[in-house]
């Protein structure tokens, strides 16, 4: 069932607009992640109002990622924090993520297969109802965070996708809305999110990466050791705990 939480707080969130001018909205897709999180301070910083979306849809890690998401909405003071949970995709399977059938398989950051976690055409049913969202509160954009390390493995993450996405909820809306879909990293990799996430001041303390596990990460899934190469790579330790931390900087 779908939960929305109206934020009163005011005291981390950008400045409104002078004027008469309405402040600019946007949706952010938040998955509990280092990416969608760098993508909440992103937006904030280009001055939107925040309404953030997390969906739960079965996946292995969900209670913990919601606890992430729904901390950051905190922390930033969003404007709206919408939960829904669908378990739709974990009855369709195909996924590590949604099937305990299927193992996660270990780290392989130099491979070019799709891996054993894409979970399949997720990112359309997301931004459906993202946009969906988007559109009832009159928000002008919708954000996600994907990059180019996600599009090399993930049909979902890649630029052609979102641009043809972006036609479709232009022939799909009401002709007076207006939804841009946002993807400010798309052309980064996992370093550069990482970089831009502490010169924003991310709290990636409250953030969860780890495709196995809820506490500690594993440190050696794809997930997590992209997470830590970008780290690594940048000589900053990564805040949250993990079994292992095996060294994946070049």
């Amino acid at each position: 069932m779908p939960q929305s939480t109206q934020n009163p707080s005011t005291t981390d969130t950008a400045d409104a607009p002078s004027g008469d001018q309405p402040p600019k909205r946007a949706v952010v897709l938040v998955s509990g992640g280092m990416d969608s999180a760098t993508t909440v301070y992103e937006a904030r910083e280009r001055g939107y109002d925040l309404y953030l979306l997390h969906t739960s849809y079965g996946q292995r890690t969900e209670t913990k990622e919601y606890d992430c998401a729904r901390r950051l909405a905190e922390i930033v003071g969003a404007a709206e924090f919408l939960h829904i949970e669908t378990d739709h995709l974990q009855q369709i399977g195909g996924s590590a993520l949604t099937d305990d059938e299927i193992a996660v398989d270990d780290a392989d950051l130099d491979s070019e297969e799709i891996p054993d976690t894409y979970v399949p055409f997720r990112n359309a049913n997301l931004l459906s109802m993202a946009v969906s969202y988007a559109e009832a509160n009159d928000c002008e954009a919708v954000f996600v965070g994907a990059h180019s390390e996600d599009f090399s493995g993930y049909p979902d993450c890649r630029p052609e996708f979102f641009e043809a996405f972006e036609t479709m909820v232009d022939v799909g809306t009401k002709p007076d809305t207006e939804i841009a879909i946002e993807v400010p990293f798309v052309e980064s990799s996992k370093t550069d999110i990482a970089d831009r996430g502490v010169d924003l001041g991310v709290p990636f303390e409250h953030t969860w990466s780890c495709y196995r596990d809820e506490e500690p990460a594993c440190g050696t899934c794809d997930a997590c050791a992209f997470r830590l190469q970008a780290f690594q790579r940048l000589g900053v330790r990564d805040p949250i705990p993990y079994t292992e931390r095996p060294e994946y900087a070049d």
